[in-house]
Protein backbone atom coordinates (compact mmCIF):
# COMPACT_ATOMS: atom_id res chain seq x y z
CA UNK A 1 0.00 0.00 0.00
CA UNK A 2 1.65 3.13 -0.80
CA UNK A 3 1.31 5.58 1.77
CA UNK A 4 0.69 9.70 1.24
CA UNK A 5 3.43 11.36 -0.47
CA UNK A 6 5.18 13.44 2.89
CA UNK A 7 5.44 17.01 2.75
CA UNK A 8 8.88 18.39 1.98
CA UNK A 9 10.58 19.79 5.40
CA UNK A 10 12.03 23.35 4.85
CA UNK A 11 15.87 23.57 5.46
CA UNK A 12 16.25 25.26 8.83
CA UNK A 13 17.36 28.60 8.67
CA UNK A 14 20.16 30.40 11.12
CA UNK A 15 19.86 34.17 11.60
CA UNK A 16 22.51 36.09 10.71
CA UNK A 17 22.14 37.97 13.17
CA UNK A 18 22.28 35.68 16.22
CA UNK A 19 24.93 33.65 14.51
CA UNK A 20 26.81 30.61 15.79
CA UNK A 21 29.46 33.28 17.89
CA UNK A 22 26.68 35.42 18.71
CA UNK A 23 24.59 32.57 20.11
CA UNK A 24 28.28 31.13 22.36
CA UNK A 25 28.59 34.23 23.38
CA UNK A 26 25.42 34.51 25.30
CA UNK A 27 25.75 31.18 26.20
CA UNK A 28 28.95 31.86 28.08
CA UNK A 29 28.03 35.31 29.92
CA UNK A 30 24.59 33.25 30.73
CA UNK A 31 26.94 31.09 32.39
CA UNK A 32 29.19 33.07 34.06
CA UNK A 33 28.23 36.75 34.34
CA UNK A 34 31.62 37.87 33.79
CA UNK A 35 32.24 39.88 30.38
CA UNK A 36 35.04 38.64 28.05
CA UNK A 37 38.58 39.71 28.12
CA UNK A 38 40.80 39.14 25.40
CA UNK A 39 44.07 40.67 23.58
CA UNK A 40 44.24 41.76 19.85
CA UNK A 41 41.98 43.69 17.68
CA UNK A 42 38.55 43.87 16.11
CA UNK A 43 37.42 40.66 13.83
CA UNK A 44 34.69 42.24 12.97
CA UNK A 45 34.49 42.96 9.09
CA UNK A 46 34.96 46.50 8.41
CA UNK A 47 35.91 48.58 5.19
CA UNK A 48 39.76 48.56 4.98
CA UNK A 49 42.91 48.87 2.66
CA UNK A 50 41.83 46.37 0.48
CA UNK A 51 39.13 48.65 -0.55
CA UNK A 52 41.28 50.87 -2.38
CA UNK A 53 43.22 50.21 -5.60
CA UNK A 54 46.33 52.01 -6.92
CA UNK A 55 46.01 53.68 -10.56
CA UNK A 56 49.12 52.77 -11.42
CA UNK A 57 51.17 54.74 -14.43
CA UNK A 58 50.27 54.63 -18.33
CA UNK A 59 50.34 57.34 -20.53
CA UNK A 60 49.78 59.84 -18.61
CA UNK A 61 51.90 59.33 -15.59
CA UNK A 62 55.30 57.79 -16.67
CA UNK A 63 56.56 54.98 -13.86
CA UNK A 64 60.12 54.37 -12.59
CA UNK A 65 62.44 51.57 -13.61
CA UNK A 66 62.47 48.86 -11.55
CA UNK A 67 65.41 48.89 -9.08
CA UNK A 68 67.52 50.91 -11.36
CA UNK A 69 65.66 53.97 -10.17
CA UNK A 70 65.92 55.06 -6.83
CA UNK A 71 63.05 55.42 -4.78
CA UNK A 72 63.70 56.94 -1.13
CA UNK A 73 61.87 55.97 1.57
CA UNK A 74 63.33 57.43 4.81
CA UNK A 75 61.83 59.83 7.04
CA UNK A 76 62.11 62.23 9.52
CA UNK A 77 60.12 62.26 12.68
CA UNK A 78 60.09 64.73 14.87
CA UNK A 79 62.17 68.26 13.63
CA UNK A 80 59.42 70.64 14.54
CA UNK A 81 61.16 71.65 17.90
CA UNK A 82 63.29 68.56 18.85
CA UNK A 83 66.94 69.32 18.78
CA UNK A 84 67.85 65.40 17.92
CA UNK A 85 64.23 64.54 16.06
CA UNK A 86 64.10 60.75 14.58
CA UNK A 87 65.43 59.35 11.37
CA UNK A 88 64.45 56.60 10.08
CA UNK A 89 65.61 54.61 6.99
CA UNK A 90 61.98 53.22 6.07
CA UNK A 91 58.95 54.82 7.01
CA UNK A 92 57.31 51.60 9.15
CA UNK A 93 57.58 51.60 13.15
CA UNK A 94 57.10 49.18 15.70
CA UNK A 95 53.87 50.18 17.78
CA UNK A 96 53.76 50.33 21.63
CA UNK A 97 53.77 46.81 23.53
CA UNK A 98 54.60 46.47 27.10
CA UNK A 99 56.56 44.47 28.49
CA UNK A 100 54.16 42.94 30.97
CA UNK A 101 51.90 41.73 28.30
CA UNK A 102 54.70 40.96 26.45
CA UNK A 103 57.85 38.94 27.26
CA UNK A 104 61.23 40.07 28.04
CA UNK A 105 62.35 37.63 24.52
CA UNK A 106 59.90 39.13 22.66
CA UNK A 107 60.61 42.99 23.25
CA UNK A 108 64.26 41.95 22.77
CA UNK A 109 63.32 40.34 19.05
CA UNK A 110 61.47 43.85 18.62
CA UNK A 111 63.92 45.66 18.95
CA UNK A 112 66.75 43.43 17.17
CA UNK A 113 64.29 43.41 14.42
CA UNK A 114 63.55 47.07 13.78
CA UNK A 115 67.20 48.06 14.23
CA UNK A 116 68.48 46.25 11.84
CA UNK A 117 65.96 48.18 8.91
CA UNK A 118 66.81 51.14 10.91
CA UNK A 119 63.59 52.07 12.25
CA UNK A 120 62.32 52.61 15.73
CA UNK A 121 60.22 50.86 18.86
CA UNK A 122 58.30 51.70 21.56
CA UNK A 123 57.95 50.50 24.72
CA UNK A 124 54.22 50.65 25.74
CA UNK A 125 53.06 50.63 29.22
CA UNK A 126 55.02 49.32 31.94
CA UNK A 127 58.58 50.98 31.61
CA UNK A 128 61.83 50.56 29.84
CA UNK A 129 63.54 47.08 29.60
CA UNK A 130 67.44 46.98 29.58
CA UNK A 131 66.81 43.84 26.89
CA UNK A 132 65.01 46.68 24.67
CA UNK A 133 66.67 49.36 25.10
CA UNK A 134 70.07 47.58 24.46
CA UNK A 135 68.60 46.31 21.28
CA UNK A 136 66.88 49.01 19.90
CA UNK A 137 69.02 51.78 17.90
CA UNK A 138 65.73 54.16 18.83
CA UNK A 139 63.45 53.42 21.26
CA UNK A 140 60.04 55.63 21.55
CA UNK A 141 58.80 56.19 25.38
CA UNK A 142 55.51 56.02 26.04
CA UNK A 143 54.05 57.98 28.69
CA UNK A 144 50.76 56.37 29.64
CA UNK A 145 48.15 57.60 31.88
CA UNK A 146 49.08 54.67 34.46
CA UNK A 147 52.19 56.01 34.90
CA UNK A 148 53.40 52.29 35.64
CA UNK A 149 57.11 52.28 34.76
CA UNK A 150 57.89 56.00 34.45
CA UNK A 151 60.93 57.68 35.60
CA UNK A 152 62.77 60.65 34.48
CA UNK A 153 66.27 58.86 33.80
CA UNK A 154 63.96 56.68 31.31
CA UNK A 155 62.59 59.67 29.79
CA UNK A 156 66.44 61.40 29.08
CA UNK A 157 67.70 57.48 27.88
CA UNK A 158 64.79 57.24 25.05
CA UNK A 159 65.45 58.82 21.43
CA UNK A 160 61.27 59.93 21.80
CA UNK A 161 58.60 60.30 23.50
CA UNK A 162 55.06 59.56 23.03
CA UNK A 163 52.20 60.60 25.07
CA UNK A 164 49.40 58.54 25.01
CA UNK A 165 45.95 59.81 25.08
CA UNK A 166 43.93 56.68 23.88
CA UNK A 167 44.72 53.78 21.65
CA UNK A 168 42.67 52.10 18.54
CA UNK A 169 41.27 49.62 20.22
CA UNK A 170 39.87 51.17 23.44
CA UNK A 171 39.46 54.95 23.07
CA UNK A 172 38.09 56.56 26.15
CA UNK A 173 39.03 53.00 28.34
CA UNK A 174 42.59 51.58 29.65
CA UNK A 175 43.88 48.56 29.60
CA UNK A 176 44.34 45.45 31.71
CA UNK A 177 46.98 43.59 32.63
CA UNK A 178 45.72 40.33 34.85
CA UNK A 179 47.41 39.29 38.37
CA UNK A 180 49.12 35.64 36.39
CA UNK A 181 51.22 38.07 34.07
CA UNK A 182 52.52 40.32 36.78
CA UNK A 183 55.28 38.31 38.44
CA UNK A 184 58.45 39.51 40.33
CA UNK A 185 60.06 41.69 37.38
CA UNK A 186 56.81 43.06 36.85
CA UNK A 187 55.51 44.48 39.88
CA UNK A 188 59.09 46.17 40.58
CA UNK A 189 58.75 47.88 37.51
CA UNK A 190 55.55 49.21 37.60
CA UNK A 191 55.40 49.31 41.79
CA UNK A 192 52.46 46.45 41.91
CA UNK A 193 51.68 43.79 44.22
CA UNK A 194 52.28 40.16 42.48
CA UNK A 195 49.55 38.43 41.66
CA UNK A 196 47.03 41.16 41.29
CA UNK A 197 44.53 41.98 38.98
CA UNK A 198 45.80 45.68 37.45
CA UNK A 199 43.64 47.75 35.31
CA UNK A 200 45.26 50.73 33.60
CA UNK A 201 43.77 54.54 33.82
CA UNK A 202 41.92 55.51 30.65
CA UNK A 203 42.84 58.91 31.54
CA UNK A 204 46.10 60.94 32.80
CA UNK A 205 45.74 62.21 36.54
CA UNK A 206 47.49 65.79 36.38
CA UNK A 207 45.36 67.08 33.21
CA UNK A 208 41.57 67.39 31.91
CA UNK A 209 42.19 69.24 28.68
CA UNK A 210 44.50 70.73 25.58
CA UNK A 211 45.50 73.32 27.65
CA UNK A 212 47.16 71.32 30.21
CA UNK A 213 48.33 69.21 27.52
CA UNK A 214 50.28 72.07 26.30
CA UNK A 215 52.16 72.58 29.83
CA UNK A 216 52.84 68.95 30.23
CA UNK A 217 54.44 68.75 26.72
CA UNK A 218 56.63 71.64 27.98
CA UNK A 219 57.38 70.16 31.27
CA UNK A 220 58.99 66.68 29.16
CA UNK A 221 61.13 69.20 26.67
CA UNK A 222 63.14 70.84 29.69
CA UNK A 223 63.03 67.50 31.63
CA UNK A 224 64.85 65.70 28.06
CA UNK A 225 66.73 69.21 27.17
CA UNK A 226 64.09 69.87 24.39
CA UNK A 227 65.98 67.09 22.30
CA UNK A 228 63.59 64.63 22.76
CA UNK A 229 61.13 64.81 19.54
CA UNK A 230 56.95 64.34 21.52
CA UNK A 231 54.82 62.41 20.09
CA UNK A 232 51.01 62.66 21.07
CA UNK A 233 49.07 59.41 20.42
CA UNK A 234 45.01 59.33 20.07
CA UNK A 235 42.47 56.21 19.30
CA UNK A 236 40.54 57.25 16.07
CA UNK A 237 37.20 58.47 17.13
CA UNK A 238 37.25 62.31 16.09
CA UNK A 239 40.08 62.58 14.50
CA UNK A 240 40.24 65.76 12.72
CA UNK A 241 39.68 67.47 16.73
CA UNK A 242 41.71 65.41 18.67
CA UNK A 243 44.44 66.35 15.92
CA UNK A 244 44.65 69.75 15.77
CA UNK A 245 44.35 70.11 19.59
CA UNK A 246 47.57 67.48 19.66
CA UNK A 247 49.20 69.89 17.32
CA UNK A 248 48.16 72.70 18.93
CA UNK A 249 49.07 71.70 22.40
CA UNK A 250 52.80 71.52 20.11
CA UNK A 251 53.61 67.88 19.80
CA UNK A 252 55.85 67.29 17.14
CA UNK A 253 54.41 63.99 15.71
CA UNK A 254 50.80 63.12 16.32
CA UNK A 255 49.89 58.93 15.98
CA UNK A 256 46.75 57.86 15.01
CA UNK A 257 45.66 54.34 15.83
CA UNK A 258 42.46 52.90 14.20
CA UNK A 259 39.97 50.24 16.03
CA UNK A 260 41.62 47.24 14.10
CA UNK A 261 44.81 48.05 15.93
CA UNK A 262 45.40 45.50 18.54
CA UNK A 263 45.75 45.74 22.34
CA UNK A 264 47.11 43.27 25.31
CA UNK A 265 43.26 43.37 26.82
CA UNK A 266 40.19 44.58 27.15
CA UNK A 267 36.94 44.13 26.82
CA UNK A 268 35.82 42.23 24.03
CA UNK A 269 32.44 44.48 23.67
CA UNK A 270 35.29 47.93 23.66
CA UNK A 271 37.17 46.23 20.89
CA UNK A 272 34.77 45.63 18.52
CA UNK A 273 32.17 48.45 19.32
CA UNK A 274 33.85 52.12 20.10
CA UNK A 275 35.99 53.68 17.97
CA UNK A 276 36.37 54.01 13.92
CA UNK A 277 38.28 52.00 11.43
CA UNK A 278 41.93 53.68 10.39
CA UNK A 279 40.34 54.33 6.83
CA UNK A 280 38.13 56.87 8.00
CA UNK A 281 40.32 58.72 10.22
CA UNK A 282 43.30 59.24 8.20
CA UNK A 283 41.66 62.03 5.96
CA UNK A 284 40.27 64.12 8.34
CA UNK A 285 43.54 64.15 10.75
CA UNK A 286 45.19 65.18 7.30
CA UNK A 287 42.37 68.01 6.75
CA UNK A 288 43.63 68.84 10.07
CA UNK A 289 47.01 69.16 9.71
CA UNK A 290 46.42 71.35 6.34
CA UNK A 291 43.89 74.05 7.88
CA UNK A 292 46.97 74.68 10.42
CA UNK A 293 49.72 74.71 7.74
CA UNK A 294 51.30 71.92 9.54
CA UNK A 295 50.91 69.22 7.13
CA UNK A 296 54.32 67.39 6.99
CA UNK A 297 55.55 70.06 9.27
CA UNK A 298 53.85 67.48 12.37
CA UNK A 299 54.46 64.24 10.87
CA UNK A 300 51.56 61.94 10.95
CA UNK A 301 51.84 58.04 11.83
CA UNK A 302 48.95 55.70 11.30
CA UNK A 303 48.53 52.28 12.77
CA UNK A 304 45.87 49.69 13.19
CA UNK A 305 45.38 46.77 10.79
CA UNK A 306 48.17 47.47 8.54
CA UNK A 307 49.65 43.95 7.10
CA UNK A 308 51.68 44.28 3.86
CA UNK A 309 53.64 47.00 1.51
CA UNK A 310 49.69 47.62 0.24
CA UNK A 311 48.46 49.00 3.27
CA UNK A 312 51.59 51.11 3.99
CA UNK A 313 51.52 52.37 0.31
CA UNK A 314 47.67 53.66 0.68
CA UNK A 315 48.27 55.13 4.03
CA UNK A 316 51.31 57.37 2.75
CA UNK A 317 49.13 58.11 -0.96
CA UNK A 318 46.02 59.02 1.90
CA UNK A 319 48.74 61.43 3.38
CA UNK A 320 50.79 59.52 6.59
CA UNK A 321 54.40 60.03 7.04
CA UNK A 322 54.95 56.56 8.48
CA UNK A 323 52.59 53.60 9.90
CA UNK A 324 53.20 51.69 12.98
CA UNK A 325 52.73 47.98 13.15
CA UNK A 326 51.88 45.76 16.01
CA UNK A 327 50.08 42.63 15.34
CA UNK A 328 51.84 42.08 12.32
CA UNK A 329 55.07 42.16 13.87
CA UNK A 330 53.79 39.56 16.41
CA UNK A 331 52.70 36.93 13.94
CA UNK A 332 56.22 37.63 11.85
CA UNK A 333 58.05 36.70 14.92
CA UNK A 334 55.77 33.66 15.72
CA UNK A 335 52.85 34.60 17.24
CA UNK A 336 49.90 32.32 16.73
CA UNK A 337 52.20 30.25 14.54
CA UNK A 338 50.52 26.38 13.72
CA UNK A 339 53.26 24.81 14.52
CA UNK A 340 51.92 24.99 18.25
CA UNK A 341 48.81 24.21 16.84
CA UNK A 342 48.07 20.88 19.43
CA UNK A 343 48.59 23.23 22.54
CA UNK A 344 46.64 26.09 21.01
CA UNK A 345 43.78 23.27 20.45
CA UNK A 346 44.16 22.71 24.30
CA UNK A 347 43.74 26.05 25.24
CA UNK A 348 40.14 26.05 23.40
CA UNK A 349 41.27 27.68 20.61
CA UNK A 350 43.61 27.16 17.16
CA UNK A 351 46.14 29.09 15.60
CA UNK A 352 45.07 31.89 13.64
CA UNK A 353 42.29 32.83 16.52
CA UNK A 354 44.50 32.53 19.79
CA UNK A 355 43.37 36.05 21.29
CA UNK A 356 43.55 34.87 25.11
CA UNK A 357 46.81 37.01 25.82
CA UNK A 358 45.88 38.05 29.03
CA UNK A 359 45.85 34.53 30.36
CA UNK A 360 49.74 33.66 30.15
CA UNK A 361 49.47 30.78 28.36
CA UNK A 362 50.91 31.77 24.82
CA UNK A 363 52.41 28.75 23.57
CA UNK A 364 54.84 30.71 20.97
CA UNK A 365 56.29 32.53 24.19
CA UNK A 366 55.28 35.84 22.68
CA UNK A 367 52.31 36.98 24.80
CA UNK A 368 53.42 35.33 28.48
CA UNK A 369 55.30 36.17 31.91
CA UNK A 370 55.72 32.16 31.95
CA UNK A 371 59.78 31.19 32.15
CA UNK A 372 59.06 28.16 30.61
CA UNK A 373 56.82 29.36 27.50
CA UNK A 374 59.07 32.20 27.02
CA UNK A 375 62.15 30.08 26.91
CA UNK A 376 60.82 28.85 23.58
CA UNK A 377 61.09 32.33 21.57
CA UNK A 378 64.36 32.69 20.28
CA UNK A 379 65.42 36.62 20.33
CA UNK A 380 68.27 36.66 17.45
CA UNK A 381 66.15 34.52 15.34
CA UNK A 382 62.67 36.39 15.90
CA UNK A 383 64.55 39.28 15.28
CA UNK A 384 65.40 38.30 12.14
CA UNK A 385 62.18 37.19 10.88
CA UNK A 386 61.02 40.81 11.83
CA UNK A 387 63.64 42.17 9.77
CA UNK A 388 62.88 40.48 7.00
CA UNK A 389 59.36 41.23 6.80
CA UNK A 390 59.88 44.94 7.66
CA UNK A 391 61.93 44.37 4.15
CA UNK A 392 59.31 42.91 2.22
CA UNK A 393 56.82 45.55 3.54
CA UNK A 394 59.47 48.03 2.56
CA UNK A 395 60.21 46.57 -1.01
CA UNK A 396 56.78 46.44 -1.94
CA UNK A 397 55.62 49.76 -1.08
CA UNK A 398 58.67 51.14 -2.78
CA UNK A 399 57.43 48.96 -5.81
CA UNK A 400 53.73 50.37 -5.76
CA UNK A 401 55.78 53.78 -5.76
CA UNK A 402 57.61 53.52 -8.59
CA UNK A 403 54.24 51.86 -10.75
CA UNK A 404 52.86 55.31 -9.62
CA UNK A 405 56.03 57.36 -10.72
CA UNK A 406 56.85 58.55 -7.94
CA UNK A 407 60.91 58.75 -6.41
CA UNK A 408 59.87 59.03 -2.52
CA UNK A 409 57.52 56.75 -0.91
CA UNK A 410 55.81 59.93 0.13
CA UNK A 411 55.13 61.26 -2.52
CA UNK A 412 51.98 59.32 -3.26
CA UNK A 413 49.05 60.54 -3.33
CA UNK A 414 45.58 59.87 -3.33
CA UNK A 415 44.79 60.96 -6.86
CA UNK A 416 47.25 57.57 -7.41
CA UNK A 417 44.03 55.86 -5.62
CA UNK A 418 40.18 54.78 -6.51
CA UNK A 419 37.68 52.62 -4.18
CA UNK A 420 35.80 49.68 -5.21
CA UNK A 421 33.22 50.34 -2.83
CA UNK A 422 31.40 53.60 -2.10
CA UNK A 423 31.86 53.08 2.02
CA UNK A 424 35.49 53.17 1.10
CA UNK A 425 35.16 56.12 -1.56
CA UNK A 426 33.42 58.18 0.92
CA UNK A 427 36.25 57.20 3.90
CA UNK A 428 38.92 57.58 2.03
CA UNK A 429 37.51 61.00 0.08
CA UNK A 430 38.98 59.06 -3.21
CA UNK A 431 36.51 58.58 -6.64
CA UNK A 432 34.70 55.77 -6.96
CA UNK A 433 36.75 53.17 -9.79
CA UNK A 434 35.46 54.16 -13.30
CA UNK A 435 34.00 57.27 -11.70
CA UNK A 436 34.89 60.90 -11.04
CA UNK A 437 32.14 60.44 -7.75
CA UNK A 438 33.86 60.92 -4.42
CA UNK A 439 30.31 60.45 -1.82
CA UNK A 440 29.45 63.55 0.00
CA UNK A 441 31.89 65.92 -1.39
CA UNK A 442 30.54 68.90 -3.47
CA UNK A 443 27.09 68.14 -2.28
CA UNK A 444 27.06 64.81 -4.18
Amino acid sequence: MTGAPKTPRTVPRKSATFDEHTLSEIRRAAATGIYDIRGAGAKRALPHFDDLLFLGASISRYPLEGYRETCRTDVVLGDRFASKPIHLKIPITIAGMSFGSLSAQAKEALGRGASAMGTSTTTGDGGMTEEERGHSSQLVYQYLPSRYGMNPDDLRRADAIEVVIGQGAKPGGGGMLLGQKIGARVAEMRNLPEGIDQRSACRHPDWTGPDDLEIKIQELREITNWEKPIYVKVGASRPYYDIALAVKSGADVVVLDGMQGGTAATQDVFIEHVGIPILGAIRPAVAALQELGMHRKVQLVVSGGVRNGADVAKCLALGADAVSIGTAALVAIGDNDPRWEAEYNALGTTAGAYDDWHEGNDPAGITTQNPELASRLDPIEAGRRLANYLAVLTLECQTIARANGKSDVRNLEPEDLVALTVEAAAMARVPLAGTDWIPGQNGR
